[in-house]
Formats: structure tokens, C-alpha cells, sequence
């Protein structure tokens, strides 16, 4: 039954859950907006919920574990027979295994692909009205055009302050180890003209940080435009009154151009933290999980990012124990390391996944090994951590405060030096009363506590 704007007069309580990355939240964002524009009740009590939307994420063998348990303490609560009825699983695990998961747990009402998340209002009606289990698997919702639904609005789930924007999707990379392009097809830039305008939209919300997200950055506008055009949508975003911070995730390292770097260096909006995932140095890994590029260009990459924009901060990430890594090659990522020193990075063991190139390749590490490669790059990148916080010790900063941590009476917020919800906080003392929330605060850095920094609110340089 709808009304004459669409809403459907219905009460029913639905939970999302968002697993994996933030590409994954963009699109759960997405169907909160959805739902609830439906006429669904989108609650963040999960235990009290009638229905739930489980996104799930597939990329590695403890993010589908992760799923899977997430999935099946769901199923149980459903069996029990309380208020929750109903449950919708979407993303890249439904994508993957639709009709493994079907078959195995038959308490799912329905899935969705990763292109079709927009259809959750669809799936969800049909589970609450029609009673007919028909469609867990549909075709309809895996066989559609793959598209990147530009016009469908978000509920910000992220602190005040911040929000992702999610400019393509998908990817034409193809490394030997990544199932993406399975998952999520191949690359597509998004309009230009609509990012600006979900930017715009968001300052004046009070957004004052975007955070730019897609598989890759640099790839942007190729297939839309027939040339890389993130430089141009960056300077475009930087005129965008309101907007303070403009962050860039997941730049594939090759192309990283000179064009590129200029933007980077001369927009003051732009802050000066790249997440540039090179996953190894040597070069015959590299070769094998087909990655663009080599040791001798990624060196000199990050020797220009240092040499253009004075006191960048560098995210990366590292597989250890592909198929072809020996003490030789690990030994040179980690002599890689204490080169280039980055501030930030996450390991990652190797995970072999069906469809891959890398999964047939035969000379694979025991995972142990693996494992342990992964723990002394931690343990070094830990202790380089350390140096590089100590070293900003009495140093004055700008914060975006987030919130007020009711336990520890204080406020706390991110530097340009912390990536929302993958690096560290600000801890700054100060009354909950003064109303911080989503305010860019003047912090002197006094200390650091495991990992976090302390500060305190100063007017002085």
C-alpha cells in the first residue's frame, strides 16, 4: 500500500549491519536512506529489530568468517522466535556464495548482489508481505546492469563532522590475489558534477571533511572522461565553501602523476595524509600479484612525496607470504621499511582465494610463516609509530573533534595525521559543556598513551 508521495504505510523496525570496508558503509548509508524513505523504521537497536540487512564483505578468509558468524548469530535469534522475522544479506560474501548461503542457511529471507543493494526495499517487502522464500536467490537481483545508483541519497552514519564519498566503483586492476573485480565489476568513475553536488549537499549539513574513497583513486575519470580527471575534481572540491578537509584513500601507487602531486601540494584543503598501498617492494612478487610498477619506481615515488609536500604522512598496506615470497624477498620489504619509513601501515597475511591467478600458483608459505612475517612487520611499523608520534610532542595542531568520551571526561578528535576509524585519536581535555562536536579545535599535543595522543586546547602556535 503507498501513499501518493511512494511511502509505503508501514511500521516494521529493520537494523543494517555494515561489515568491511567504507565503500561497504556508503552503500548501507545508502539503504538506511532507502528503507527508511519506504516508510521502514531503521533502528540501531539490533536485538529489538524485525528485520535486518547484514552487508556483508567477501575480500578475505577473515572477513567471510567474520560474515558468516555475523549471519548465523542472526539466524539463531531468528529461531528463537522473538521480534526479529526477517533478514536480508547483501554485499561482496552474497555476491560470491548466493547460492551456498541459500542452500545452508535457510533462515536468510533474502540476498542481494553488490549491485543491487538498491533493491533491498523490494527483497524486504516481498519477505514481510508475500511470505514466499521464492526469491533468497532471484536472478532479477544478480543479472540487472551493474550501476552506480549516483542519485540515491545517504543517512550519514559517520561522527558529525565527516562523511565518505564514494567517487567510482569497482576495479580494472586486477592483482593475482584480489577477487573485487569479480565482486564489484569493473571500474566506473561517477559523474563529476554529481560528487560536487553530494559535497555540496553535505556542507551544509556542517560536513567540513570529505573523505574521498573508491578500489582506486588515481583511475578516476578514465573510463567517464577518457583521461585522469582526479585532479580536476579535487580542485573543484577544494572551491566548495564550508569544506575544510579533503582526505584521499586508496591511491594506486602508479599512478600517482606529477599532476597529481601538484594539486596535492598546493590545495590547502587537501590534507597531507595519502594512503598509497604498494602490498611489497620486491619486484618478482610484484610481478606475481601483477601489480603496474616496480621497487625502483615506488622508491622514487615516495622520495618525491616527501622531497613536494613537507611533512606528508604515508598509510600503506603489505601482504606478507604470497606464492614466491622468500626470506630474500621479505627481507627486502622490510629493509623497504626502515628506508622509507612510513608512518602508517597494515599487514595482511595472505589470504588464497578462489579465482584468483595467485590461488593456482603452487609455492605458497605456510600460513604460520606467513603470520610470523606479518607480525615482525607489525612489530617494526609499531615502534616507527611510536617515534612519529613522540616526535609530535609539544607540536600545535588543528583537531575535528568527533565527540566526548564520557568515560575518560574528555573530548576526543583526528589530526590530518589520523584517517577516520583506521588510525589513532586525539584525546583533549575540556568540559562535555563547551559543545565541541564537529568543530576544528587548536590542540597543543602533550602527550602520548598507547597509541593515541593528548592534548590540550591552546590559542597559541
Amino acid at each position: 500500500m503507498q501513499n501518493e508521495t511512494g511511502r509505503a504505510a508501514r511500521r516494521e523496525t529493520v537494523g543494517i549491519v555494515s561489515l568491511g570496508c567504507a565503500k561497504n558503509q556508503v552503500n548501507a548509508e545508502q539503504m538506511m536512506y532507502l528503507l527508511r524513505n519506504a516508510g521502514y523504521t531503521v533502528t540501531t537497536d539490533l536485538m529489538s529489530c524485525e528485520g535486518i540487512v547484514i552487508n556483508t564483505c567477501g575480500f578475505v578468509e577473515s572477513a567471510k568468517t567474520e560474515a558468516i558468524e555475523t549471519i548465523l548469530e542472526f539466524s539463531a535469534l531468528k529461531q528463537q522466535g522473538g521480534t526479529l522475522r526477517r533478514i536480508v544479506v547483501t554485499g561482496c560474501l552474497a555476491e560470491r556464495y548466493r547460492s551456498e548461503l541459500a542452500k545452508e542457511i535457510p533462515e536468510i529471507d533474502a540476498i542481494l548482489g553488490t549491485a543491487n543493494y538498491q533493491d533491498v526495499v523490494t527483497a524486504l517487502n516481498r519477505a514481510f508481505f508475500e511470505d514466499d522464500r521464492k526469491d533468497t536467490v532471484a536472478d532479477e537481483y544478480f543479472d540487472a546492469p551493474r550501476n552506480l545508483a549516483d542519485d540515491v541519497p545517504r543517512v550519514l552514519s559517520t561522527n558529525q563532522g565527516w562523511a565518505y564519498i564514494k567517487i567510482a566503483e569497482g576495479c580494472d586492476n586486477h592483482c593475482a590475489f584480489c577477487t573485487i573485480p569479480q565482486l564489484r565489476g569493473g571500474y566506473r568513475s561517477r559523474l563529476m558534477e554529481s560528487i560536487l553536488a553530494e559535497a555540496a549537499e553535505y556542507s551544509s549539513h556542517g560536513v567540513k571533511e570529505l573523505v574521498l574513497i573508491a578500489q582506486d583513486l588515481t583511475r578516476y575519470g578514465r573510463d567517464r572522461y577518457g583521461r585522469q580527471t582526479l585532479p580536476d575534481l579535487l580542485t573543484q572540491l577544494c572551491k566548495i565553501e564550508g569544506i575544510e578537509w579533503i582526505r584521499l584513500m586508496y591511491l594506486y601507487p602508479d599512478d600517482v602523476t606529477d599532476a597529481l602531486i601538484e594539486v596535492i601540494a598546493k590545495q590547502s584543503k587537501i590534507v597531507k595524509y595519502l594512503d598509497i598501498p604498494i602490498q611489497h617492494i620486491d619486484d618478482r612478487v610484484l610481478a606475481r600479484m601483477n601489480r603496474r610498477g616496480n621497487s625502483e619506481r615506488l622508491r622514487t615515488l615516495i622520495r618525491t612525496l616527501r622531497e613536494r609536500i613537507p611533512g606528508v604522512v604515508l598509510r600503506s598496506t603489505l601482504i606478507t607470504g604470497l606464492p614466491g615470497e622468500g626470506e630474500a624477498e621479505f627481507e627486502r620489504l622490510c629493509e623497504f621499511l626502515r628506508e622509507a619509513r612510513p608512518e602508517r601501515v597494515g599487514v595482511f597475511v595472505y589470504s588464497p582465494e578462489e579465482g584468483t591467478p595467485a590461488y593456482e600458483m603452487e609455492d605458497r608459505a605456510h600460513f604460520e610463516l606467513a603470520e610470523h612475517r606479518a607480525q615482525l612487520v607489525t612489530e617494526f611499523q609499531d615502534r616507527l609509530m611510536d617515534e612519529y608520534s613522540e616526535s609530535r610532542v609539544g607540536s600545535v595542531t588543528e583537531v575535528l573533534i568527533e565527540s566526548f568520551d564520557e568515560i575518560g571526561e574528555c573530548w576526543y578528535g583526528r589530526s590530518y595525521a589520523e584517517a577516520p576509524e583506521v588510525d589513532g585519536k586525539v584525546f583533549i581535555l575540556g568540559k562535555k559543556s563547551l559543545n565541541l562536536t564537529g568543530q576544528f579545535i587548536r590542540v597543543r599535543i602533550t602527550a602520548v598513551l598507547d597509541g593515541d595522543l593528548v592534548g590540550v586546547i591552546t590559542d597559541s602556535d
